[in-house]
């Protein structure tokens, strides 16, 4: 690796050093690997999202894209141009060990279906993993995720004792939200008291993952006609 700043007049500035730890070992090898990865991508005309930075676009001259996203050393490709797809694959290959595990399934809790009506996104798995860490698997499904006319509000009450079970709880909630919307309502609401929640928060919190035991693959629906591009998801590895 690099020498750190300052110490090129002690050992010259041609020296280097060299690793006696797996770069995997160390702290500093997330950004060590996304500083390395990003360099590879922009040499090959790829621009970095201000927005989103660990995401990587290019636009070709007929108007097509090719979009890469990636997070830690799991990436997904998606475009509409084939032929620089597969040319970024190869180029992928000659500078990291990849391996190309095809069309997109399951990426960061989220499960993905193709279909000739369009891509379903749903987060089943990450449901039952979640009623199941609480012990919560064979609880009574609930109707809706909240009471109707329930309007939350902080009270005198006694605080409730494990707040940071609390928050836990609802951080997965927001999560799942991203393609849950009939939950985001209840789970805003419950938001809101992340730092005194009282017991009639918490019964919330638990109506919800009772409305989800009870609608655990409900999925959004991309339609094909207003969503052209295919996801092809790719895992790489590093090794220094």
């Amino acid at each position: 690796m690099s020498l750190p700043p300052g110490f090129e007049e002690s050992f010259g500035v041609r020296k280097v050093c060299k690793l006696k730890k797996s770069l995997y070992g160390l702290k500093q090898s997330p950004r060590a690997w996304f500083e390395r990865f990003g360099k590879v991508i922009k040499h090959y005309g790829y621009t970095q999202s201000q927005t989103n930075h660990t995401m990587f676009y290019k636009h070709s001259n007929e108007g097509k894209v090719v979009i890469l996203i990636v997070y830690v050393d799991d990436i997904v490709l998606t475009g509409d141009d084939c032929n620089e797809l597969e040319k970024l694959k190869g180029r992928l290959v000659e500078e990291f060990e990849i391996k190309d595990l095809g069309a997109l399934k399951y990426f960061l809790g989220m499960e993905f279906a193709m279909s000739k009506e369009g891509i379903f996104v749903n987060q089943r798995k990450y449901v039952l993993d979640l009623l199941d860490e609480i012990s919560m698997l064979e609880c009574n499904p609930a109707e809706t995720s909240i009471k109707p006319n329930v309007k939350l509000q902080p009270t005198k009450a006694k605080k409730v004792k494990d707040r940071d079970r609390y928050q836990r709880l609802v951080g997965r909630l927001i999560y799942l939200s991203h393609t849950r919307p009939d939950i985001a309502f209840s789970v805003s609401m419950v938001s809101q008291f992340m730092h005194v929640p009282r017991p009639e928060h918490c019964e919330t919190v638990y109506r919800i993952l009772r409305h989800l035991k009870g609608t655990p693959s409900r999925s959004l629906l991309s339609h094909e006609d207003t969503y052209k591009l295919k996801p092809i998801p790719m895992q790489t590895g590093l090794e220094a």
